[in-house]
């Protein structure tokens, strides 16, 4: 089992539990025998662009959090090794703004939520459907993010399925135009498991306890992972990790069920034959 978690974010973006402290997340992971993490809030930004609420630290919190994690880092130290970071979105001319950022932290990941149209209009996922050409684009920006040198690994490679019912040609292409730069450049994709937690053990919003069969039915909610991209995934000499995308009180505590979950989904024979990373 992983013992290891590179996604995990704090009260400062807004829409996590906004009464957890850093190190309650820290002390969760500790409990469930992890050995390294990195705390990977969503990332300030120094031109406010993603002008949604709740949505990401303002920029003015940025060294208040590093410090946080910083000594939270050092508290803990002999007991596991824990990292800072941002989870970014590459938009065209940020370049320079996310290098910065970059440069402060031990990680970054991509999560790439959003694109520009071609009026400079955020485009986000989730909010607005994507049109075929829109898709092309999210994956040519995962690929200029990664030729930039820009993240540590890619989160949710398949959220651009969150609207999308149909894994047909124009979806296998955007898998495989990620799969091929991530190749090429030694990037870890990661199946993230905060939809799987979202529609299971927290549907409704509220966190339950119901066994895992019950939980197993509710699996036809969940958008990504996508089972048909992992399955390409498969052609690749790709890493892979999970990623917990932790947000909430009990997410952790359920690593273990949610990657049987997530299994369940992509499929145990596609699972045998992805090339997960140990540390």
């Amino acid at each position: 089992m992983q013992k290891f978690n590179y996604h995990s974010h704090t009260y400062r973006c807004g829409h996590a539990d906004l009464d957890m402290k850093d190190e309650e997340y820290i002390q969760e992971y500790i409990k469930m025998g992890f050995k390294k993490v990195a705390i990977i809030d969503h990332c300030p930004e120094k031109n406010e662009i993603d002008k949604r609420d709740n949505m990401r630290m303002d920029y003015t919190q940025k060294d208040e959090y590093l410090n946080s994690i910083k000594k939270l880092k050092e508290k803990y130290a002999d007991k596991i090794q824990i990292e800072t970071g941002f989870e970014v979105e590459y938009l065209p001319g940020e370049e320079e703004n996310i290098k910065e950022l970059k440069r402060e932290v031990d990680k970054i990941i991509l999560g790439q939520h959003f694109i520009y149209d071609d009026d400079k209009e955020l485009r986000i996922h989730g909010a607005d459907n994507f049109t075929d050409e829109e898709l092309i684009r999210y994956a040519e920006y995962i690929q200029k993010a990664i030729e930039l040198n820009i993240p540590d690994i890619i989160a949710h490679p398949d959220i651009y399925m969150y609207k999308r019912e149909k894994f047909g040609e124009i979806e296998s292409k955007v898998a495989n135009m990620i799969c091929k730069v991530a190749e090429k450049n030694n990037i870890p994709l990661e199946i993230n498991l905060a939809q799987i937690f979202n529609k299971t053990y927290f549907e409704d919003k509220k966190l339950n306890n119901d066994p895992i069969e019950k939980q197993k039915e509710r699996l036809s909610k969940v958008v990504y992972p996508r089972r048909e991209f992992w399955e390409i995934v498969t052609k690749y000499n790709i890493r892979v990790l999970y990623g917990i995308d932790a947000h909430r009180r009990g997410q952790i505590s359920r690593y273990k069920e949610l990657i049987e979950l997530a299994n369940e989904i992509i499929g145990q024979e596609t699972i045998n034959k992805l090339n997960f990373i140990t540390e």
